[in-house]
């Protein structure tokens, strides 16, 4: 262990004050444009981004840090945007925001997403176990609105047809996915946004939004239909919930970098982060909108409980996969950087 700490010391040490140039000449070009630039500094500024692409491929190889990974994927990211974003048509640079930016923003915020977890999860059993040893607890947690006579006193009977019903017809359906998506992302940009707040809104938001779940689930466990609620929430919920933990992970990355900004200003550190945080909360709009759709459609056509289960767990692999996959970075086989 060790050595491998060592190696990792002496690479860094050889190259860093490269990559320290050129974040500071990134950091200059996105405040003032890169026109701002001198004649000097635009020159210098493509050999660092191709050293630090260098410096990428060899830190990928020989598996170090990944912390430092981390971080010449996000520089050398945001150099290629400088350099290459402009030319790109919109399509082509939409996939390459989807495909390559996002995922890097997503794993840059992992002990934010953690800590959103957390504080969900904690809602979600501080809730369920308030309600199952009283269920005056229920309206604490749940609104009249929201509970549309789910509430303690309903027979088995009443809160199964819940789940298994149609909120409409079909050709209705697209005005409730509508609404859905629009709901469910309005949800996660506030607590992306209240992280500007030092994040404290956005971890009562977090618990809130767990104490209401876990208050249903208290509700419906409590008349042994646990497992079809489950169903019922799981076809949607592995996305929308997903959406919301990577929105409120984004406002608590923005609180932490204002509170503990490192070697750059408060107000660079917002700058810089905040982009990073604004990719993720981007990213998070389009599974709030296949979110609205498998719950506006998808679990109001389909009633077989073994069927939601496969599809909701079918999509978080699918999530897991999309941010944890390491794609190529920009140039990185020779490809992109050729026009």
């Amino acid at each position: 262990m060790a050595t491998h700490h060592s190696k990792s010391y002496q690479f860094r040490k050889d190259r860093e004050g490269g990559w320290q140039r050129l974040e500071a000449l990134v950091l200059a070009a996105e405040k003032s444009g890169i026109r701002s630039l001198s004649a000097k500094d635009a020159f210098e500024m493509p050999h660092l981004y191709r050293s630090a692409l260098s410096g990428l491929s060899v830190a990928r190889a020989i598996s170090l840090d990944r912390n430092l990974v981390d971080y010449l994927e996000n520089l050398t990211t945001r150099a290629y945007l400088l350099f290459y974003g402009h030319q790109r048509p919109a399509g082509q640079a939409f996939i390459h925001l989807m495909r390559y930016s996002v995922p890097n923003a997503v794993r840059a915020i992992r002990l934010e997403l953690t800590v959103s977890t957390a504080v969900f999860l904690a809602g979600v059993l501080v809730a369920f176990f308030l309600v199952l040893g009283s269920p005056d607890w229920f309206f604490t947690f749940v609104s009249p609105e929201m509970a549309n006579g789910r509430q303690p006193g309903a027979t088995a009977e009443q809160l199964a047809n819940v789940l298994y019903q149609r909120d409409g017809t079909a050709d209705g359906l697209d005005i409730f996915a509508t609404f859905l998506f629009t709901h469910n992302a309005r949800v996660g940009l506030l607590a992306f946004a209240l992280g500007f707040a030092l994040g404290v809104p956005t971890l009562w938001l977090l618990f809130s939004n767990g104490a209401t779940l876990g208050a249903m689930f208290a509700l419906y466990h409590d008349k042994s239909l646990g497992m079809e609620l489950g169903g019922w929430l799981i076809i949607h919920g592995t996305t929308e919930i997903l959406a919301i933990l990577l929105c409120g992970a984004a406002g608590l990355a923005i609180a932490r970098h204002y509170v503990f900004p490192g070697r750059l200003s408060r107000m660079e550190a917002l700058a810089h982060h905040g982009k990073q945080a604004a990719l993720v909360a981007f990213g998070c709009i389009t599974m709030f909108l296949v979110a609205g759709l498998l719950e506006g459609f998808g679990r109001q056509l389909i009633t077989s409980d073994l069927a939601r289960y496969i599809i909701g767990l079918a999509f978080l692999a699918m999530w897991g996969l999309y941010f944890a996959s390491r794609w190529p970075a920009p140039d990185e086989d020779g490809t992109e950087g050729a026009r």
